[in-house]
């Protein structure tokens, strides 16, 4: 069985070989799955997808036009997948429902310590000779209070190093996790969090429910020197609100490592050609935001089980098998 694997990264491709080898062959593309790409799967069974891919009703419909009847994708976040029509299709599709928390959770404290301590302008200047302190005032995060907005297994990994920096921790999700409430953990409704976090951290996926969760209302909520860091999907924060905030002086810092019109633009390179996207450039120009490109779960060890359990999701197919990670079963076999 040769599988089609699109959206593969250059620090991906020996990894997804070496995982397929001696099963079935794979053939990577870096160009991302959209409706100008699907022809290309024509004749593949089984495709794998990464997270920015467009799998839409038509792109779906071309797949399955093409013979496709599989789809792995290699992520947890599955948005972008109209499963509807993939069931109407009888595609089977499964994603990756679980891999190291700590890679996110420790990206999106990177981003948080890096806006909080100034260190993209810091290293900027010192490239430049320029060593003085000024703008570059950071705070103490022991004593101070990280509200974690969804507590799941990466939301624990992100409340664990907060404990460990002694910080008050608050928590908001629809069920306690009772190991965060063992770190101390008090739990409250989403406007008192905002209201009283110093540190506010998004590790909620993105659902119906749950998006611009971090809107114009919330944001007016939160203090005006707050530090707001999004790692899970881009549409939990109204972008167009935030950036109107920002214009006005508020939050001590941002980082986001998702953006909410993110696809077509993260993971590629348009350095040369520049973006149409004035929300973006003008997000970007905020000396307190770092904005980057959906990267919080790119280390070996995520990446890594990422990729076995896509093997895993293809053999589980070709054996006609269910788990955990199946979002559209199969049709009963012959």
């Amino acid at each position: 069985m040769e599988i089609l694997a699109f959206g593969v990264q250059s620090d991906e491709k020996p990894l997804i070989e070496k995982a397929f080898a001696g099963k079935h062959e794979v053939r990577c593309l870096d160009v991302f799955l959209n409706r100008d790409t699907a022809p290309i799967a024509a004749g593949y069974e089984i495709i794998s997808t990464s997270v920015n891919a467009d799998l839409g009703s038509s792109v779906l419909q071309t797949l399955a036009a093409g013979g496709t009847q599989m789809i792995a994708q290699r992520s947890t976040g599955f948005n972008n997948i109209d499963l509807d029509v993939a069931e109407r299709l009888a595609m089977r599709v499964a994603r990756v429902s679980s891999y190291s928390p700590h890679s996110v959770a420790e990206f999106a404290w990177t981003l948080a310590m890096a806006v909080n301590r100034r260190v993209i302008r810091a290293a900027g200047r010192t490239r430049d000779f320029d060593f003085r302190l000024d703008g570059l005032l950071g705070r103490d995060m022991h004593g101070r209070t990280a509200g974690v907005v969804g507590t799941g297994k990466i939301g624990e990994a992100f409340t664990r190093i907060a404990h460990g920096f002694g910080m008050n921790l608050l928590g908001w999700d629809v069920a306690e996790n009772p190991a965060c409430v063992e770190l101390g953990m008090r739990y409250v409704d989403k406007d008192q969090l905002l209201a009283e976090s110093d540190l506010i951290s998004l590790h909620v996926p993105l659902l119906p429910s749950t998006h611009h969760v971090i809107g114009k209302d919330a944001l007016a909520r939160m203090k005006d020197d707050a530090i707001l860091i999004n790692s899970s999907r881009g549409g939990l924060v109204d972008t167009t609100a935030l950036v109107g905030e920002l214009r006005a002086g508020r939050f001590l810092g941002v980082g986001l490592d998702v953006y909410e019109a993110e696809a077509g633009l993260f993971f590629l390179d348009k350095s040369i050609e520049g973006i149409d996207d004035d929300t973006l450039a003008r997000l970007v120009t905020f000396p307190n935001v770092i904005v980057t490109s959906h990267q919080a779960y790119y280390t070996e060890d995520a990446v890594g089980q990422i990729i076995e359990a896509t093997v895993q999701n293809v053999d589980d197919y070709l054996a006609r098998r269910r788990s955990a990670n199946v979002l559209v079963p199969a049709p009963p076999g012959p």
